[in-house]
């Protein structure tokens, strides 16, 4: 067994590790647009792949016989990929992928379908936004220059940003929904708009906003192709342990 971990998410340095303790024969990859903090033994892979025969290329050449996609659930170019690549040659695919966030009750959310119903959502009048959704998709929010905005990223961006006025904050999660409530509130924020991530470690700001009675445009999740999917460290385990157990 040889296995292939796509990743660049919280998610996937926690599988990471799990497969270095359990000496998992394993590569981690990731695009790099983002430093991750490496605690594990795994051999490193930085870069794309150059679509899915790149990657179908890839897992030959490397004899991959599993792939587990831990990658962003927005990354959907790459998980589609990682379908038709590991479709191409044979080889089993799991997806590790939390449960989006639900509405609870005092949510105030604008739900939207894509970036640019997001920008559209937002209001005419100048507002302080929180504008939660990474540094890849912020250009067509220069649509609506009369707001600022605040950004939070991992690591400090490289070059100037498309938004003309943006306050960028570097910190590196878990977030507590006390501080996410007193940056907003200490920062005026008025709006939050947000990418139905999942999971709990991203969630401080939507539960922060529900404090605060703030509306929060809600990007939905972009549809992605049927794949056999797990919510936990413990069950990609025990998918690759069953098949090891056979022999693969």
């Amino acid at each position: 067994m040889r296995a292939l971990l796509l990743g660049g998410t919280g998610d996937a340095n926690r599988l990471a590790d799990a497969l270095a303790r359990a000496k998992v024969d394993a590569i981690y990859t990731y695009a790099g647009r983002t430093r991750i903090p490496l605690g594990h033994t795994l051999p490193v892979r930085i870069g794309g792949f150059g679509g899915a025969d790149g990657l179908a290329s890839f897992i030959r050449q490397e004899k991959i016989t599993h792939v587990i996609d831990a990658t962003h659930p927005f990354a959907a170019e790459m998980s589609r990929n990682a379908v038709t690549a590991c479709a191409a040659t044979g080889v089993a695919l799991l997806a590790l992928e939390r449960a989006p966030w639900s509405k609870t009750p005092g949510d105030n959310w604008i739900d939207v379908a894509d970036i640019d119903a997001a920008v559209t959502a937002l209001p005419e009048t100048r507002s302080n936004v929180f504008l939660a959704i990474g540094r890849q998709h912020l250009a067509p929010f220069a649509a609506k220059p009369q707001h600022a905005y605040m950004l939070r990223f991992v690591d400090a961006p490289d070059g100037k940003l498309p938004l003309p006025e943006a306050e960028v904050i570097v910190s590196r999660g878990p977030f507590t929904a006390e501080g996410d409530r007193e940056l907003m509130r200490t920062r005026g924020i008025a709006w939050l708009v947000a990418r139905n991530s999942g999971g709990t470690g991203a969630r401080a700001k939507i539960d922060a906003a529900r404090e605060l009675r703030l509306p929060v445009i809600m990007i939905a999740r972009p549809e992605l192709p049927e794949r056999p999917r797990a919510e936990s460290v413990e069950e990609v385990l025990a998918w690759l342990g069953h098949d090891a157990r056979l022999g693969a």
